[in-house]
């Protein structure tokens, strides 16, 4: 039971107080990724210099597990390089569907919160929504 505490804290943090929702006018990477299921919509912004995300936000309306996941993955992937960024979201879309190692779970930190999602396939599009944004984002740079 404690796990699931856990779970529900980090989630509630983010999505009660997401220090990445805002708007980013400098953004030189901006993509809108939908979740036609449910109704999440959120613009990616993402400032990219010399190969580093040097700064990274969102916007929009997604519900608390998509909101919480972007959050956690814009906290996650600043000051990384856009391969850094890229293999953690690889790493996080093995967690989501159940593959991950224990040890690759730690390296995903908070975003380690969301693996429970993986057992409720109603929520897993949420949990992704920011990440596969990420990715289609980054893969044309």
């Amino acid at each position: 039971m404690e796990n699931r505490n856990f779970y529900n804290e980090i989630l509630t943090e983010h999505n009660m107080r997401p220090e990445f929702k805002h708007e980013l006018p400098d953004a030189n990477i901006v993509l809108e990724g939908k979740n036609p299921n449910c109704g999440d919509d959120i613009f990616l912004k993402l400032k990219v210099e010399d190969g580093v995300i040097t700064d990274g936000a969102f916007t929009g309306d997604g519900c608390a597990i998509s909101s919480a996941s972007a959050d956690i993955m814009l906290g996650m992937i600043i000051g990384k390089t856009k391969e850094e960024a890229l293999q953690l979201g690889e790493l996080f879309l093995k967690m989501i569907k159940g593959e991950a190692s224990d040890e690759e779970i730690d390296q995903l930190e908070e975003a380690s919160a969301l693996k429970d999602i993986a057992h409720m396939p109603a929520r897993v599009k949420c949990a992704v929504l920011g990440w596969h944004t990420l990715k289609e984002a980054l893969k044309d740079q």
